[in-house]
């Protein structure tokens, strides 16, 4: 039993887990060229040679504040397409709850003074996060987040008493 986390983006990030939670595979799929629609295929394929029958999947959900609209939405439709046409079923994880996961909010500060973290130093809380919460290291940000998402497959799964307060909200919106 593998428990697998996609993250869709022209760099998609894709963990598997074994029953354990230890790492199989932690990669970053690109597909072929930067031409669409040879890219979106291409990159469709490779996710799809990484999956198996039986897999536990979360894919995250789909971004609000994409530059690359048209891409992401044809990306994360795609990867849906291929999931249901192969039978496997899967869990939608908002972006924001695989980031409350790890217990990253986008702010930092004190009360009455934060500060909105963006872009890169976004990506870099949430890695910095997961290394401490799982001691999962990797050079891409998609990658990381496949790995939450692919955590919280394999928490759905085994139902664990010891996680914080916040991963057990991720776990009941996931489920509800």
């Amino acid at each position: 039993m593998r428990f697998v986390g996609i993250d869709p983006s022209t760099k998609t990030g894709f963990v598997a887990l074994d029953e354990y939670g230890q790492v199989l595979k932690a990669k970053e799929l690109t597909g072929v060229g930067s031409q669409d629609p040879k890219r979106m295929v291409t990159l469709l394929h490779e996710i799809n040679l990484h999956l198996q029958s039986g897999d536990n999947i979360c894919v995250e959900g789909f971004p609000f504040d994409t530059q690359k609209a048209m891409f992401a939405g044809g990306l994360h439709h795609g990867i849906r397409n291929e999931l249901y046409k192969r039978k496997l079923k899967y869990h939608e994880i908002a972006p924001n709850a695989l980031k409350k996961f790890v217990n990253v909010t986008g702010w930092i500060g004190e009360e009455g003074s934060k500060k909105r973290l963006t872009g890169k130093e976004k990506k870099k809380a949430v890695m910095t996060a997961v290394e401490q919460h799982f001691s999962f290291k990797h050079a891409s940000d998609n990658v990381v987040d496949a790995y939450i998402l692919a955590r919280i497959a394999w928490h759905l799964h085994h139902q664990e008493l010891s996680l914080t307060r916040y991963q057990r909200e991720v776990l009941a919106k996931v489920t509800s």
